[in-house]
């Protein structure tokens, strides 16, 4: 049985076969640069995050990297998004009848967010640098993460508020004051890093901010 081949960040290439190109869809193209991404900050911090150098650890050509991502802000954006699903997760369709209470965990609740929150700080440093600058990155940042939470938490409210779950006459406000309640807030830490939450500190904000906003919301 043949060996399996690996890329640069350690992911195996199955099937591969001496002198024959191995086809890899975009997607997982997309995943493999991601990785190296994230290995790359590892090991030389923002500094080493040049695109040269992300595509020699995710073993293709700058070409081939420059097909799936215009630039670096580019990639910046799509890692973000990426990183999104670590504090948001769509719903099941199997638990769209549970109590609003245990859907918006299930959307909703940090899982492991403390230990993977250094390169997704520093890309909104970059961001905030450059606001004033002609660059999409801020806005990409805003729309795919902010934009998205608070768009897919307002969807949420909607339906409870159709189900006559929660009272409420503007759910845009209200799932905005959700989000603000149940996350850390990103500006402290980003000027003070001493500000970063353990992972006691973000559990204990989501369950007072879910259980202070239930209790001003729903219909008793």
């Amino acid at each position: 049985m043949a060996k399996a081949d690996k890329n640069a960040c350690g992911a195996e290439i199955c099937g591969a076969r001496p002198g024959r190109p191995v086809a890899i869809s975009p997607e997982d193209r997309r995943r493999i640069v991601l990785d190296a991404l994230d290995n790359q900050f590892g090991e030389a911090g923002m500094a080493g995050l040049t695109m040269t150098a992300i595509a020699g650890r995710a073993g293709m050509s700058k070409r081939t990297l420059y097909g799936l991502f215009a630039d670096r802000d580019a990639l910046f954006a799509a890692y973000m998004e990426r990183a999104k699903t670590r504090f948001l997760r769509p719903l099941p369709p199997e638990a769209r009848d549970a109590p609003l209470e245990q859907r918006l965990r299930l959307m909703l609740q940090p899982e492991g967010i403390s230990a993977q929150l250094d390169l997704p700080l520093e890309i909104l440093r970059i961001a905030v640098a450059d606001g004033a600058a002609p660059t999409d990155l801020g806005r990409l940042c805003r729309e795919n993460g902010s934009g998205q939470v608070r768009g897919l938490i307002q969807a949420e409210l909607e339906r409870a508020c159709q189900r006559g779950e929660i009272r409420c006459e503007d759910v845009g406000a209200a799932a905005q004051l959700l989000k603000d309640m149940i996350q850390c807030p990103v500006l402290e830490i980003l000027v003070d890093p001493s500000c970063r939450p353990n992972e006691a500190d973000i559990a204990a904000r989501f369950e007072l901010g879910l259980a202070t906003f239930l209790r001003a919301f729903a219909v008793t």
